[in-house]
C-alpha cells in the first residue's frame, strides 16, 4: 500500500511537467487507478493556486469519471435485460459523476405508489392513462420541452424530477418506467422525428387456451404531455412526412435502442452549442452501445 501511495505522490508531483507528452503518460496512469484516485486530485487542486494546473486537475478528475462511466455503461449494456431508468441514471452521471442514486429511485418510488393508489383492475386503457397523465402533468405539474429547445439539462433525469421539467426522452423514460412496474402495457415506438409510445393490448380468443393472442394498439400517448392520438393521427403523420416502410415503425423499441436514441439527441445538443469535446464523449457512450448489439 505504502509503494502505491508513494507512486501516487510521484505521479501527482508530475501534473504540472510543461512537456505534453510527459504530461499524457502521468495522465494515463492516473486515470488507471480509478475513483480511488478522485480525493487525492482534489486535495491537490485545493492548495494550488495555479489556474492552469487547476484545470489540469479538473481535466483529470473528468477523465477518470469518464472512464468509469464507460465500464458502467458497457456493464449495463451487456445485461439481458437493462433496465431503462438504471440507463438515464448512466446517461445523468455524464454531467453529475456524484449523483445520489438512491434519492432518484425514492422519488420514482414515490411517484410510482401515487399512481398505483388511483388504478383498479376496472379501469380501461384510456382510464389508466388518465391516471398517469393527471398524476404525472397535474399533481407533479411535469413540463416538457421540445427537443429542439437544444437544451442539455432537460436530458438529465436527476434535473427533471428536481425541476419538473424534462423533454421527451426523459419524461419518457419516467413515464415507460412506471408502466413497467405498474404492468401497463404501453411502449416506445419508433416513429420517424418522434419518441411516442403506444397502449398495445394482447387479445385472446377464448376458443383455443394455446393460442398466443394478437397484439393490437389501442392508442398513442405523447410522454411531453400526456396527450393521447389515434391510429389515424400517426397514419396521417406518416404520410404527411412520407415515410416508406410503414410496418417498421409499429414495433416496440428497446431499452438499448431507446438509450442510444437519447444519448444521439444530446450529442446533438452540445454540437449546436460548439461544445465538440462533450459531444465526442456522447459518441463514445453510444458506440458502447452499438459495439454491443441488443
Amino acid at each position: 500500500m505504502m509503494r502505491q501511495n508513494n507512486e501516487i505522490r510521484a505521479l501527482l508531483r508530475l501534473i504540472d511537467d510543461p512537456d505534453n507528452e510527459v504530461f499524457e503518460t502521468v495522465a494515463d496512469k492516473i486515470v488507471h487507478y480509478g475513483k480511488e484516485i478522485i480525493p487525492n486530485l482534489e486535495q491537490l487542486w485545493e492548495v494550488t493556486a495555479d489556474e492552469s494546473l487547476q484545470e489540469r486537475i479538473e481535466q483529470l478528475i473528468h477523465r477518470v469519471h469518464f472512464q468509469d462511466l464507460q465500464d458502467e455503461f458497457l456493464e449495463w449494456s451487456h445485461n439481458k435485460h437493462p433496465e431503462l431508468l438504471r440507463g438515464a441514471i448512466l446517461v445523468a452521471r455524464y454531467q453529475f459523476p456524484d449523483l445520489n442514486v438512491s434519492s432518484i429511485l425514492a422519488q420514482f418510488d414515490q411517484i410510482r405508489r401515487n399512481i398505483w393508489l388511483e388504478l383498479n383492475s376496472y379501469l380501461t386503457p384510456l382510464e389508466q392513462v388518465n391516471v398517469f397523465n393527471s398524476i404525472l402533468y397535474n399533481y407533479y405539474k411535469l413540463v416538457g420541452h421540445e427537443l429542439t429547445e437544444r437544451e442539455p439539462k432537460h436530458f438529465f433525469i436527476n434535473q427533471v424530477l428536481e425541476g419538473k421539467q424534462g423533454n421527451a426522452y426523459t419524461l419518457g423514460i419516467l413515464y415507460l418506467g412506471l408502466c413497467e412496474m405498474l404492468d401497463i402495457p404501453i411502449f416506445a415506438m419508433d416513429i420517424p422525428r418522434q419518441f411516442v409510445f403506444a397502449y398495445i393490448d394482447t387479445l385472446h380468443h377464448f376458443i383455443s387456451s394455446d393460442d398466443e393472442g394478437v397484439q393490437q394498439i389501442q392508442f398513442y400517448v405523447d410522454p411531453m404531455n400526456g396527450m393521447v392520438y389515434t391510429q389515424k393521427d400517426v397514419d396521417t403523420y406518416l404520410r404527411k412526412i412520407n415515410a416508406n416502410d410503414r410496418e417498421n415503425y409499429f414495433a416496440p423499441l428497446g431499452t438499448k435502442r431507446i438509450i442510444f436514441k437519447m444519448l444521439e439527441e444530446l450529442a446533438l445538443c452540445y454540437r449546436y452549442k460548439r461544445e465538440e469535446g462533450k459531444a465526442e464523449e456522447i459518441q463514445q457512450l453510444m458506440r458502447i452501445i452499438i459495439d454491443d448489439n441488443e
